[in-house]
């Protein structure tokens, strides 16, 4: 796993210590996000009590070197057309910005780095998963 999209419930996790998500962003040859990721942290941190320490957290995150922020274009827009159909025909839909940061994975060829079981019910994608460390 050398480049991966690194999803809102990972960031989270990462960010409050969870060693598997920790060992697999450092080992990590690259690691992306994309705006709809960005969207709902940031929607956190307006909802929270620490939005400015969050902020500068995820500033600081972003300014590494080997962390970008990927485009959602129309590229994207197909390959969510067919994972939303696929999860449609299957009968297992899951929240509509979880198929967007999927889109992106598959786009790009990247591995989802989640604690979200429900990426592991898309099929185009490659996940890691950890469950969340409470």
């Amino acid at each position: 796993m050398s480049r991966v999209l690194l999803d809102t419930s990972g960031y989270s996790a990462f960010m409050r210590g969870d060693g598997v998500i920790k060992e697999a962003l450092q080992t990590a040859e690259a690691v992306y996000l994309n705006p709809i990721v960005l969207g709902e942290l940031r929607t956190g941190f307006l909802r929270g009590r620490t939005r400015e320490k969050n902020e500068e957290r995820l500033i600081r995150f972003l300014s590494s070197s080997r962390v970008s922020v990927i485009a959602v274009d129309d590229e994207t827009a197909e390959r969510y057309a067919v994972i939303l159909n696929g999860l449609w025909t299957a009968g297992t839909p899951i929240p509509t910005n979880d198929i967007w940061i999927a889109a992106s994975a598959m786009q790009y060829g990247l591995t989802v780095i989640t604690t979200d079981a429900h990426f592991l019910t898309i099929p185009q994608i490659l996940v890691a998963h950890t469950s969340t460390s409470k």
